[in-house]
């Protein structure tokens, strides 16, 4: 008998604007944007009230940044031996869970962070975008365990 395992094919949706498009966005517009958006968002954070638009406006930084698709927004569709899988999201933690983490931790640290990835970025002259890009992608992660 001759197993054969079963085919998967995984397909991760919209790739958005090339490379060079993305570059000129980051250098023309994505720097400075970033900046405001960056210490609004923050202030929203810290002003409880503003919290939900704050997390918002981080979680879409990179995007505005660099015009990078949001890889939370897009599906992944999973094909495996004529079966399709569409999976939206990923799990999270108990909003209590969240909160306390919150108020405690994330609300400081997701300055400290955001100001970290912001010094990397400039005091490299650009040799450390990677790095902090990695770590603007990480922020709504690190403030509300989202």
């Amino acid at each position: 008998m001759n197993y054969q395992p079963p085919t998967v094919i995984i397909h991760n949706g919209n790739t958005g604007p090339g490379c060079l498009i993305r570059g000129l966005w980051f250098i023309c517009v994505g720097l400075w944007l970033g900046a405001l958006v960056t210490g609004l968002a923050w202030f929203l954070i810290v002003s409880v009230i503003g919290l939900p638009l704050g997390l918002m406006l981080l979680n879409r930084l990179p995007q505005m940044m660099t015009l990078r698709p949001n890889p939370a927004n897009m599906p992944l569709i999973v094909v495996a031996n004529g079966q399709v899988v569409i999976a939206n999201g990923r799990p999270q933690q108990a909003f209590i869970v969240r909160a306390i983490y919150f108020v405690l931790v994330g609300w400081w640290l997701s300055g400290l962070w955001l100001g970290a990835a912001w010094a990397i970025a400039g005091f490299t002259f650009g040799l450390g975008l990677p790095i902090a890009f990695w770590m603007f992608n990480r922020v709504p992660a690190i403030t509300t365990l989202g």
